[in-house]
């Protein structure tokens, strides 16, 4: 009864892993990709009011128009990138159905779409129910993690229809440069091939100023559908919405999908989203707490012989197991059992990142210090 490509789907090594955290208590989570901050209270104030005043209606398919109208302007003046809100951007439920809607758009069953690995679970799963061959390009811990343009390259010379690009990124938190994005679509603008750009994280960049993929040149925007929303960077997992600006032609394609298997966002959790993009002081609080834990869990990790190269960007880092030549799955249920630490192994994120656990610094300093205790605990034993 169920669909031969379905079938095929492994489930989310992530989830799998953590339905063995279900029920045990005292563990120190740093694996699930969540915010533990709490919503700025003027967005959960501005989400009560528009519950009082009535707001409990469908909205438009493509999202309230204010919201979309924020968003421009949003992009307009940190980007200087021009999307018209009246049919170059569509809310959606989170980003992950932005990313299904654009795979859906875009592609045609036996299509090849590139991933990077490693790569969030959700990209290769989603286009292979897109019906699309996928082809993973490998990136390597010696490289940063980044992509390598002779290897993006010689894969584009399989003719791609689309590639998911994702920084910072889940789960090394890297990020790119300016020019390093520009060597990219180098290589990308020479074929047909759609980016589909997913920048939910580019609120959380440390250093460098995020350089968003449709502002490298016209070509590129007319080329890239861009993902955002507000989840991560907002602390908002919860409202689920994230938006898709694209050129009018692809944002038409991805409503009429939308319109269909979804209908429309949730209107309190827009409304509250509109709101959110005022919130710019609070969102820079959280990433300077954020930063002060990856300082801390770096240094630490590589002081237990952990290398672990520095995030740029996100909450995350990947940690590397190759000095003790230990499976990463191995570790990571050892690690749950004996210390009640948990981690997501890396081959959750590629079946080649054996030797890597994912570690998310979106907890309380406290947690990772007593975290690093605990794992040096373990690791002595080892």
């Amino acid at each position: 009864m169920i669909a031969k490509q379905i079938k095929k789907i492994q489930p989310s090594g992530i989830r799998e892993f953590f339905d063995l955290v279900l029920g045990m208590p005292e563990v120190i989570s740093l694996g699930v990709g969540e915010p533990d901050f709490i919503t700025p209270w003027r967005i959960r104030e501005k989400a009560i009011t528009a519950l009082e005043e009535g707001y409990t209606s469908y909205t438009s398919n493509q999202g309230l128009l204010v919201l979309r109208q924020d968003i421009s302007d949003h992009y307009k003046k940190k980007y200087a990138l021009t999307y018209n809100p009246k049919n170059e951007i569509l809310i959606t439920v989170g980003v992950s159905e932005g990313l299904d809607l654009a795979l859906r758009a875009v592609v045609n069953p036996g299509d090849k779409v590139i991933v990077v690995s490693p790569h969030f679970v959700a990209f290769p799963a989603l286009a292979q129910m897109a019906h699309a061959k996928v082809l993973y390009l490998l990136t390597k811990e010696e490289e940063g993690f980044k992509i390598n343009p002779k290897a993006l390259k010689e894969l584009v010379k399989q003719n791609p229809k689309a590639i998911i690009l994702n920084y910072p990124s889940n789960p090394t938190g890297i990020t790119y440069t300016k020019k390093e994005l520009k060597e990219i679509w180098k290589v990308l603008s020479k074929k047909d091939i759609v980016v589909i750009s997913d920048e939910t994280y580019d609120e959380l960049t440390y250093k460098d100023v995020h350089t968003s993929f449709p502002s490298l040149d016209k070509k590129a925007k007319a080329r890239t559908i861009l993902l955002n929303g507000f989840s991560k960077g907002y602390a908002m997992t919860g409202f689920r919405v994230g938006f898709v600006c694209g050129n009018k032609e692809i944002i038409e394609a991805m409503t009429k999908i939308h319109s269909y298997s979804m209908m429309c966002g949730p209107i309190i959790s827009q409304i509250a989203s509109s709101e959110a993009l005022r919130a710019q002081k609070e969102v820079k609080q959280m990433r300077l707490a954020y930063q002060r834990r990856r300082d801390f869990i770096v240094k630490e990790f590589n002081r237990l012989g952990l290398k672990t190269i520095k995030p740029q960007g996100a909450f995350y880092c990947f940690v590397s197991l190759k000095k003790y030549k230990i499976d990463s799955l191995e570790f990571a249920k050892k690690l749950l059992f004996q210390e009640k630490v948990a981690v997501v192994p890396g081959t959750a994120f590629g079946k080649e990142y054996s030797s890597y656990i994912r570690i998310s610094y979106a907890t309380s300093l406290d947690d990772l210090k007593n975290a690093i205790i605990a794992i040096e605990r373990f690791l002595n034993k080892l």
